[in-house]
């Protein structure tokens, strides 16, 4: 109740579900490509397991939030120094915590999976039947343990966030759910969006490449803003929609003729 009539806790709160719907987008992304891999029938399905995970990952998360505070005590250190920038910080760290291990490593797998499916769109080898013997080959449950492997990984830097912005547990047990309750609205238009636009299969693709970059770098302790990222993004996104705007025009334009 002391919450519920605290406007500051109402500021946090939306703040809150502002940012983890926006940390959300990568997630909801890769997701998308995934389950459009798989048979018709099949993806509803897959999207609402894969968002549901995210959504009890995060919970498990916030339940053992103490535990995950301690995820950014450093495990190891390589003692190698990076070289000073201007203000004499280094570039780069090489002591690890079990956070940078995890963002690491998923930003690995999402560059490998981004370039190997970026393989499969512009190799003519795979078009046709071929492409199709490959997408029909995308079985339910590797697509789950691909979504789990990435889950876990946008869950501890989502959750990560949630502890900087909020003291509150309650606040940001809401504001997770309220996020992923809008991640589960939008996954079946953002899916078939990307289906109806195989340009943005593309783009997307190229979107995972960077995510997958900035993971890797933040594990290095090279911090890139997320605005920059997000920025880079929509700029992205918003030159690809006036393409398919002329594309579009041009195709009523010959149709008309």
């Amino acid at each position: 109740m002391h919450l519920l009539s605290d406007p500051a806790a109402w500021a946090a709160f939306a703040a809150l579900v502002v940012m983890e719907i926006v940390l959300g987008i990568d997630n909801l992304i890769f997701i998308s490509i995934v389950t459009n891999k798989l048979p018709e029938s099949q993806r509803p399905m897959a999207r609402r397991v894969g968002i549901g995970l995210a959504l009890g990952m995060r919970l498990m998360l916030l339940a053992a939030i103490a535990w995950l505070v301690g995820l950014t005590a450093p495990v190891f250190d390589l003692g190698i120094t990076g070289a000073p920038d201007a203000h004499g910080v280094p570039v780069f760290e090489t002591a690890f915590s079990w956070r940078d291990i995890i963002l690491v490593a998923g930003g690995l797998f999402l560059v490998w999976k981004a370039t190997n499916e970026i393989h499969h769109t512009i190799d003519p080898e795979q078009s046709g039947a071929l492409l199709d013997k490959h997408r029909a080959g995308t079985h339910f449950t590797a697509a789950i343990i691909q979504i789990i492997l990435l889950d876990l990984v946008f869950s501890v830097d989502s959750i990560l966030t949630a502890i900087g912005m909020t003291d509150h547990l309650p606040i940001m047990v809401a504001a997770v759910i309220v996020a992923v309750m809008v991640m589960l609205l939008a996954a079946g238009p953002v899916s078939e969006f990307i289906k109806r636009n195989p340009s943005v299969v593309m783009l997307a693709l190229g979107f995972l490449l960077m995510i997958g970059t900035v993971l890797i770098a933040d594990g290095f302790g090279v911090h890139v803003p997320k605005g920059y990222v997000y920025a880079a993004m929509a700029f992205s996104m918003f030159v690809e929609l006036l393409n398919m705007l002329a594309r579009r025009r041009r195709a009523k334009l010959i149709e008309h003729e």
